[in-house]
């Protein structure tokens, strides 16, 4: 940053050294190139698959980039394996030491483990367990530490001091922005009149990758990270014009719940003009179920983040073609089978009830015949006689309901009502 000369009566204060920011490295189209050569043969050139149900929404045509599919479930393995590919013998003999939530852990490990390296990977306490082994699975040491991909990486600093191990930054480094910037390669093969691409958006390693490919071949490409609301560090950072720390809340999309940018992607974010969105964990479910039931596609809620922007965008809104990149698929199944159930209650298909009855024979009866009339299924009943909220002669039925769409639920609901039934929703 320049500082010019006071306009006050205080003397102008002479820059030191150390107040000059540092300066971060680029990351160009050889850079990228060069790391997909590297990558010739180690990756999967993951497919990109056309998707006529969010075609039909958003108004334009709509692509899927699967990284969902790659090996080791992410786009992370591009990153690491670049990084740890320009480590020296030297540095490749002391071995490495990484933080994530996951898909750079299970990166690390995978590419660690090709090439010959030691690794320790540290991982937050909760941590999706199928990542956890996936990533010993890979030979990696893993050791849990802390509640965010923040005091994970905190601990691989202390690590790394301590032991001489060479850290390997989730996003943070030219290398690992290469790496992940091959993504933009392949898609511009792939789909070569693109005109928007969506993804998901974290540290920034990935969206900055592919940024700085677009900024120099296809500079009329429009590029937007989404990130989850909870954990949004872009926007403030962006609008203070350096990374700024934001205060993490409980997220669903734990693979993009990061603090901090990072320097190295922050500065081509910046630069590119990449729009950074924010969307709620509705919308993440929402995005995860549509792909899951519309594409068939397995995925983790952080990478349907570039689908819940798409859902989130207004009809028409974005020029196509459009690519949502698809950034992980590493999702516990019990996990999952939650983040199912939350996205039908968000797309309104689950109705929750609570109806007070008059507790006598064949109320509950007439209860059930109504719903069922209604073309509606249940699926919980729960029947309570001992809330201290309820007078002697009632009952109070929870009850849950799978429905066809918000609509259905509103026919049902009004249903009951003009049956006479005392109907709350929640």
């Amino acid at each position: 940053m320049h500082v010019g000369p006071s306009s006050g009566t205080m003397p102008a204060v002479p820059q030191t050294p150390a107040a000059i920011p540092p300066v971060l490295p680029s990351v160009s189209l050889d850079d990228v190139r060069a790391a997909a050569r590297l990558l010739d043969g180690v990756i999967t050139r993951t497919p990109v698959q056309e998707s006529r149900a969010l075609t039909t929404i958003t108004g334009a045509r709509v692509f899927l980039k699967c990284e969902n599919l790659q090996r080791a479930g992410s786009f992370k393995v591009r990153g690491a394996y670049v990084r740890l590919s320009h480590l020296s013998p030297e540095e490749r003999a002391r071995g490495v030491v990484a933080a994530s939530a996951g898909n750079h852990a299970q990166g690390v490990a995978l590419a660690a483990g090709m090439l010959g390296i030691d690794a320790v990977v540290y991982m937050p306490v909760d941590a999706a367990l199928p990542k956890v082994a996936a990533t010993r699975g890979y030979g990696a040491d893993v050791r849990l530490v802390g509640s965010s991909v923040d005091d994970a990486l905190a601990a691989a600093r202390v690590e790394a001091a301590r032991s001489g191990r060479i850290l390997i930054h989730p996003f943070d480094h030219a290398d690992i922005v290469a790496g992940q910037g091959t993504v933009a390669l392949e898609i511009l093969e792939q789909v070569p009149d693109v005109a928007t691409v969506v993804v998901p958006l974290g540290g920034g390693g990935l969206v900055a990758g592919i940024a700085a490919v677009l900024g120099e071949v296809a500079p009329h490409v429009r590029v937007i990270g989404v990130q989850a609301v909870e954990a949004a560090a872009y926007p403030e950072s962006l609008a203070a014009g350096r990374p700024r720390t934001a205060r993490l809340r409980p997220t669903m999309a734990d693979g993009i719940a990061v603090g901090t940018p990072g320097d190295v992607p922050f500065a081509i974010v910046r630069s590119q003009g990449v729009e950074v969105r924010t969307v709620t964990e509705d919308q993440l479910s929402r995005a995860l179920l549509s792909v899951l039931e519309r594409s068939k596609l397995v995925v983790e809620p952080a990478g349907a983040a570039g689908v819940a922007g798409l859902l989130a965008a207004a009809p028409g809104e974005l020029k196509g073609p459009v690519v949502a990149v698809l950034s992980g698929g590493n999702v516990d199944p019990l996990v999952l089978l939650r983040l199912v159930q939350h996205g039908l209650v968000a797309a309104g298909r689950y109705l929750q009830l609570r109806v007070r009855l008059v507790d006598k024979p064949g109320a509950l009866a007439g209860l059930v015949e109504t719903i069922a009339a209604s073309g509606a299924n249940i699926v919980h009943v729960d029947h309570t006689r001992t809330d201290v909220s309820l007078a002697v002669s009632e009952v109070s039925v929870n009850i849950r309901l799978e429905t066809k769409g918000p609509e259905h639920c509103a026919a049902v609901v009004e249903r009951l009502r003009n049956a006479d039934f005392d109907v709350v929703t929640s």
